[in-house]
Formats: structure tokens, sequence, C-alpha cells
């Protein structure tokens, strides 16, 4: 058989589809690189071309979730008819829904970095999605800075701050995992909607804003997100995602 020669970036996309079907199917910890390289039909050498360790396949698998998250939100961060506290909270609006459509399948993929051996890779993976998302909060912030919206000296601390509230979450919800009782999940749960209660206080302080302006949250958001992780992931996806729906991302539908 001649040897198939594919552009790196083509290439990388396949492992990356069929890490994540492996990973959705089988769980992180059961899928083995060995798995990865076996679906993709490619040498151990080639494979370790583009990613040297199956965290490094995590890491790019949740940096594209983050790029094709902020591919949906483009047009709120384009839109002329949004002042920048319209088109922060609509960004964030927007977010949340995409997290509710993609949550079993995000918690199929990353559960294992609630475990406590595992924190310096969640911590990794946040840096990634900080890296696609964060440019474009500072954008917001920087023009309701520049039209009177937000008073503060530094647009791309608040940004920083904005991604590291999963990071101050990490604890919580590492707690309710490692009990699996419904009685510990309540109790998360309620800690987290305090938690982000607290957050949109903070925000608006930091923007100079009247208590109430800045919505992270909405009624069953949280509780949608964190029991969504029920579900099996046999039932999110058995085979590498079809042509028609690009990975990891599903529709954007109104509740």
């Amino acid at each position: 058989m001649p040897r198939i020669v594919k552009h790196p970036e083509l290439r990388r996309k396949e492992l990356l589809d069929h890490a994540q079907a492996l990973f959705l199917t089988h769980g992180y910890d059961k899928a083995s690189l060995n798995d990865v390289i076996a679906a993709a039909g490619i040498s151990k050498g080639a494979f370790y071309h583009y990613f040297p360790s199956k965290e490094a396949l995590l890491e790019a698998l949740a940096e594209r979730f983050a790029k094709q998250a902020l591919a949906g939100v483009e047009d709120i961060v384009a839109d002329p008819a949004l002042d920048p506290l319209g088109r922060l909270n609509a960004l964030l609006a927007k977010s949340r829904q995409a997290k509710i459509e993609t949550a079993a399948e995000a918690w199929a993929l990353f559960e294992t970095l609630f475990r406590p051996e595992n924190l310096v890779l969640f911590h990794r993976i946040n840096l990634a999605a900080s890296a696609s998302f964060s440019p474009v909060l500072v954008e917001i912030i920087q023009q309701g800075v520049e039209d009177g919206t937000f008073r503060t000296f530094d647009p791309e601390g608040v940004a920083d701050i904005v991604m590291q509230f999963g990071m101050a979450t990490h604890d919580v919800i590492a707690k309710a995992f490692a009990s699996g009782s419904d009685a510990d999940m309540g109790i998360a749960i309620e800690a987290l909607e305090k938690r982000v209660r607290l957050y949109e206080i903070a925000l608006d302080r930091i923007l100079g804003l009247p208590d109430g302006s800045i919505r992270m949250g909405e009624p069953g958001y949280l509780r949608a997100v964190m029991t969504a992780r029920r579900c099996s992931p046999s039932v999110v996806a058995v085979a590498p995602p079809s042509k028609d729906r690009e990975p990891g991302r599903a529709p954007l539908r109104r509740p």
C-alpha cells in the first residue's frame, strides 16, 4: 500500500476526532494512546510528532472546544446594536446555553480533571480556554471603558479574573464528585449558585456598575450542567463525529 501523505492540520484534526470519540465512548482513563494510534492508522512516531502525551491530547481538545464556543458568539461580539454591557451579558448568556447543550459530552471528556492528582492538568486546561476567550473579553471591556460604561484601569486583569472563576470552583465540584451522593451534589450546586452570585457582585464592583448588572448565572443553569454528568458517555457518542457536525459542538437552541 502506498503511504498516504496528509496535510499536517488535517492529520492533527483526525487525531483529535479519533481521541474525542474514544474518550467519549470508553472514558479518558480507559482509552489508551495505543487505541488512538490504532484508530488513526498511523505509527507511534507519527503520533508523537503531533502530540507528546495523552495529556497534550486533552489540552488540545479543550482548546478546540473553546474555539468552537468562541465561533458561536462571534455575532454577539460584532453586533453594533449592543452596548458593551449588553454585549458582555449576551456573551455570558450564549456561553451558558452552549455549556448546557454540550454538558454531557464535556463531562465525559473532562471529568477526570477533578481528581486531586489532576489539579495541574486542570489548570493547564483552564489556560487553554483562557487563551481563546480572554482577548474577546478584553475587547468588550476596553470598549466599555472607552465609552464610559465600565470604570476600570485594567481590562486585561478583569478578563483574567473572569477566566479564573472556573479554577476557583474546582474544590467544590471535586468534593461533590468524590462523594457521589445526591445529597452532596445538591449541596455543591447550592454552594456554586452562591459563588456565582458573589462573582456577579464582584464583577459589578470591579467594573463600576450597579449591583445586578452582570448576569453570570440563571435559574437552573448550574443544576442542568452538573447533573448532565450522569449521562452515560456511550449515549453521548459511540463513533467519530460526522462531517455534518463539528466535533464537540452542539447546535445552540433556545430553552
